[in-house]
């Protein structure tokens, strides 16, 4: 009688246990063993028991990652930019100073070097990347490591942008607005003057350079056709020419404008999933136009209301062109300091390689050390040697270049204003 009460004395936990195990078993394979232990949970809470008490709730440590990551409020004022930094052949120091000089750990990078690049020049870039100690500490620079061919006046360099976008789109949900610069730009205000400047600006608007006077552009860019060896073809080559002409279309006005911007996400991402298709089909007829870069994006964004009153006829560059313009622009020295700090932009382009006006611009408007290899000292550095740690990433410490931005900001916002009201 003994052995009887005995065994009914487990029958109830032996049943218990295999029942759970199958379950655990099953739901493992189907669903997942993380959401069938939060099932089993779910059980054992039913059943009174010390154990179940004493049990630390499975979804503690997804609670505690979130209160980690959650941005602070008064952070919340400052925006954040995505970039896209890119070169070509020969290009890696150069493409490297200029990441240096524009880092801030709030940011996301996408670099690129293009097809024409070798091997060892994009292995060597993607090496001091994965090596560098801020970077993998903070994890905001990617490299695209399977490079485009980009043409200068194709439509692969178009392309190219839009890849940028679509991966830090992808990669990162919390940043305002996209910079495009390439290896020969370079900053005249730290990233903390910028932080500072739009902190207070509609983080709709996009400052993009454009017109629709096309002038002469209209008889050697807009009417011509062309091809881009560069769509499909692996060895970098000029594009070239085709017949008949095409006359202006009828269905969309064309617009022009500056190849380099500061765009909105939100019309970041029109361009990129455009949902009326309007995006899709000026990227099909900008396919066999001219200098494409300097009119796809404007003639995108002139085109819908919804953002063309977003538009800011300013690129945010200081650029010294000839008159007409050629497709490239004057190499920039130091005898154009003075117009290149007056004009209160906030990048410059083009410059050559270790240029003594680089070693100038970081010595009096960066604060950078004599160090190619440096970064830009912001409110955010900490450590010995200083930029040597992340600090506190909402903090700033604008210069007397925030005063020369925002000078240019209200002069385009005003320029704006009166031509809405006109």
């Amino acid at each position: 009688m003994g052995y009887v009460n005995v065994e009914k004395r487990w029958v109830f936990p032996l049943v218990i246990t295999s029942l759970v195990c199958v379950f655990l078993l099953a739901t493992s394979f189907n669903m997942g063993l993380v959401s069938s232990l939060r099932t089993i949970n779910g059980i054992f809470s039913i059943i009174p028991s010390r154990l179940v008490r004493n049990q630390t709730r499975l979804d503690f440590a997804e609670s505690k990652v979130a209160r980690q990551t959650r941005v602070p409020p008064h952070e919340d004022k400052l925006p954040r930019f995505a970039y896209l930094v890119s070169g070509s052949k020969g290009d890696v120091e150069k493409l490297w100073r200029m990441l240096r000089a524009v880092y801030h750990p709030r940011n996301q990078y996408v670099v690129h070097l293009d097809l024409e690049s070798p091997v060892d020049e994009r292995l060597e870039l993607a090496s001091r990347i994965n090596k560098d100690p801020i970077y993998s500490e903070t994890g905001n620079v990617f490299m695209i490591t399977k490079a485009n061919l980009v043409t200068y006046r194709g439509p692969t360099m178009v392309a190219n942008t839009l890849h940028a976008c679509a991966v830090l789109l992808k990669r990162s949900a919390n940043w305002d607005w996209f910079i495009n610069l390439s290896a020969s730009d370079y900053p005249l205000v730290t990233q903390d003057d910028l932080l500072h400047t739009f902190s207070t600006l509609d983080r709709n608007l996009n400052f993009i350079e454009h017109t629709s006077e096309l002038g002469w552009k209209e008889d050697k860019r807009a009417q011509p056709l062309m091809i881009d060896p560069g769509l499909y073809l692996l060895n970098k080559s000029d594009i070239f020419w085709v017949t008949p002409r095409r006359s202006l279309p009828t269905a969309f006005k064309l617009f022009t404008g500056s190849a380099w911007m500061a765009l909105s996400r939100s019309f970041v991402e029109y361009c990129i999933w455009g949902w009326d298709n309007l995006p899709r089909t000026l990227l099909m007829y900008y396919t066999n136009f001219v200098s494409s870069p300097e009119g796809y994006f404007q003639t995108v964004i002139c085109n819908v209301p919804e953002f063309s009153k977003t538009a800011v006829n300013h690129d945010l560059h200081y650029i010294s062109w000839d008159n007409p313009p050629q497709q490239h622009p004057h190499v920039l020295s130091l005898n154009d300091s003075v117009q290149m700090i007056s004009s209160g932009a906030a990048f410059a382009r083009k410059f050559r390689r270790d240029d003594e006006v680089l070693d100038k611009i970081d010595k009096e408007l960066l604060r950078r050390k004599n160090d190619k290899d440096s970064f830009t000292p912001g409110g955010w550095c900490s450590g010995k040697p200083k930029c040597s740690k992340v600090g506190d990433v909402a903090k700033i410490e604008p210069s007397v270049g925030a005063q020369r931005l925002q000078g240019l900001v209200d002069r385009s916002l005003m320029r704006k204003k009166n031509q809405r009201d006109l």
